[in-house]
């Protein structure tokens, strides 16, 4: 029995010390910490799951935070690029400071210093671009919208000019709030960053 006990440990403990070649992580807020579903339903532990189907040798760590702007973002990054060593970061951030009406051109400074500080690392960045909804104004939208494009073309880094494209805006995709996507939607979310993450995989 004893011998039985201490092989269920060592399989136990062989299963959280998965050794993996590199690892990626998700800087968001909470769409991507899978606010409102189950976490293991969301479309980060989607990610992980492709990964493993396709052979690719990554562990996904989902450092999102609900209700995190970029402000918060700038701060909290660096002791996650510390802690984690990534090869690749996927940030997602800018929805919330667009919700609380924050000056674009702060957004954009923050953006750009969370990217800068990744590629200080030698991390590669994958940015997802993000809208919000109309009823805050023609100007302020526009102007809104513009940071993420302006972000990925100074940087030069992947870019996904709209994360939530095919799901913002489909009643049947999106939670009662009208803001989050449901469980529903977390598939296509995924399948907005697959194809821009790709030629990051197993790159120098």
């Amino acid at each position: 029995m004893a011998k039985f006990y201490l092989a269920l440990m060592l399989m136990v403990t062989s299963c959280f010390n998965t050794a993996y070649a590199a690892s990626i992580v998700v800087f968001g807020d909470s769409i991507s910490a899978a606010y409102g579903i189950e976490v293991n339903k969301g479309w980060v532990a989607k990610l992980q799951q492709k990964l493993k189907q396709q052979k690719k040798d990554y562990q996904v760590i989902n450092a999102s935070v609900s209700g995190e702007t970029t402000s918060g973002g700038v701060t909290r990054l660096p002791q996650i690029l510390k802690q984690y060593q990534p090869s690749i970061l996927i940030l997602e951030l800018g929805g919330n400071d667009g919700l609380r009406g924050q000056p674009p051109k702060l957004m954009q400074q923050n953006l750009q210093k969370m990217i800068q500080q990744a590629k200080q690392q030698k991390v590669k960045v994958l940015f997802l671009g993000m809208k919000i909804p109309p009823n805050y104004g023609k100007a302020y939208n526009q102007a809104f919208e513009k940071v993420f494009v302006e972000v990925a073309k100074i940087e030069k880094v992947s870019f996904v000019p709209f994360f939530l494209e095919g799901v913002g805006g489909h009643d049947n995709l999106m939670q009662a709030d009208g803001i989050h996507p449901n469980q529903q939607a977390q598939q296509q979310l995924l399948d907005n960053v697959w194809p821009a993450l790709t030629p990051l995989l197993n790159t120098p």
